[in-house]
């Protein structure tokens, strides 16, 4: 099952494209549990069985929106672990359960201490109980793992081929960072495209929060406010991130509006027959934008980092009705089988 990891498709998008200009996305939901961090799931636990800092037997915890769980729930299954997710309780419902029929336990969290509290459970059920604290925010396996596959794919995918700019959000930051690193090196040309909600803009404002020894955050962001787009932009800027600042590893930063990233993951299911969820769809929105005022012939991909599935219970799809629609009653009732 592990060796399924990574190796995800890059999309031509067919018709949402404007004229003139070639958008890719790379679909990262093709991972199998779903979503891009499939790949941070498994380089953190095999990291630390590498260096010894897991042992066998040990539980494994950690804070998480939702994808970065279920991947290591997936991952834990696979290799023996029991795991322990700590999780804000406003993040979707079939999240939790995703994570707990992978077999993991899952501590809610309340919404009002937000992203920072749910790290701070995961960190005293660590110390308390000896368990190993995955650090998804703050260990170097992260963006390795996209240093180490993500990159090199993008390099391969486009190797003799024209591309201009490469667009994705950021979470932990590990994608960033670790394709940054990729790009910088092998494809100065092309440009990166940062983004984060419009309401939470985090690095837009300049501001760094607090962190301790351990470059864990000891605060929330001041700039912060809860905003719609799940997997993105926690109340904090992640250690994970701050090289990707340092480093200049993205060239320019464009927020979005979450209803934005919901319009236009809308779109690519009904248009393009993608399902993608809100962090999907937002990061596409911005790729919609930089294509409209990018020169004729340019060619830009865009990462999707998980399926719509996960968002049943979200804003995505409050407006997709369960029972049938006027229009469905009229197309039943227009053969003889109609029934009710």
């Amino acid at each position: 099952m592990l060796q399924t990891v990574g190796d995800t498709p890059v999309i031509r998008i067919n018709r949402l494209a404007p004229d003139g200009v070639t958008v890719y996305v790379k679909a990262e939901a093709f991972n199998p549990a779903a979503s891009v961090k499939d790949r941070l799931a498994l380089s953190i636990i095999e990291t630390a069985e590498r260096d010894g800092t897991l042992k066998p037997g040990q539980t494994v915890v950690e804070a998480t929106s939702g994808n970065t769980g279920i991947g290591l729930a997936m991952v834990c299954a696979a290799k023996g672990y029991s795991l322990v997710i700590t999780m804000a309780d406003s993040f979707s419902v079939e999240r939790r359960k995703l994570m707990r029929f992978l077999g993991a336990k899952v501590v809610l969290t309340p919404k009002a201490e937000k992203g920072f509290g749910m790290v701070k459970k995961a960190q005293e059920l660590a110390e308390k109980n000896g368990w190993f604290l995955a650090s998804q925010f703050e260990t170097s396996a992260n963006a390795d793992i996209h240093e180490s596959t993500t990159g090199p794919e993008i390099l391969g995918d486009f190797a003799g081929q024209r591309l201009d700019y490469w667009v994705t959000g950021y979470g932990t930051g590990g994608t960033v960072t670790g394709v940054g690193r990729v790009l910088r090196e092998h494809r100065p040309e092309v440009k990166i495209v940062l983004s984060e909600p419009a309401n939470a803009q985090l690095l837009g404002s300049g501001k760094i929060n607090a962190r301790n020894e351990a470059h864990q955050p000891t605060e929330s962001h001041p700039e912060f406010e809860p905003h719609p787009i799940q997997g993105w932009t926690p109340d904090f800027i992640p250690w994970v991130l701050q090289e990707a600042i340092d480093d200049s590893l993205y060239d320019e930063l464009i927020p979005v509006a979450g209803p934005d990233g919901i319009a236009w993951a809308k779109r690519l299911a009904s248009e393009e027959g993608i399902l993608t969820g809100i962090s999907g769809g937002s990061s596409f929105a911005v790729a919609m934008a930089v294509a409209e005022k990018a020169p004729a012939g340019s060619v830009i991909l865009c990462m999707l980092p998980d399926t719509g599935e996960r968002y049943l219970s979200t804003p995505l799809f409050e407006d997709i009705a369960e029972e049938m629609s006027d229009e469905e009653r009229a197309l039943s009732r227009s053969t003889p089988g109609y029934q009710c």
